[in-house]
């Protein structure tokens, strides 16, 4: 019984122990990082809108061809 309650303390022990460790090894990042996480972010959200846009720009034809125009 012992052992189950010790084992059941020491889950969220070494969570906190985890947590803690990451936190101090976590840096804020430099104003070069910052902007080119920003700019990789930006690409990003750019190539997704375009394939979107393209996407639907195909689907659109598709799908007025399938249902008749109605």
């Amino acid at each position: 019984m012992s052992d189950k309650v010790r084992e059941f303390i020491e889950i969220p022990q070494q969570f906190v122990r985890d947590g803690n460790q990451f936190l101090v090894r976590c840096t804020k990042p430099s104003q070069k990082e910052y902007l080119q996480i920003s700019k990789a972010v930006a690409i990003g959200f750019a190539v997704m809108g375009f394939i979107g846009y393209f996407v639907k720009l195909i689907h659109i034809p598709i799908n007025n061809i399938l249902v008749g125009g109605a």
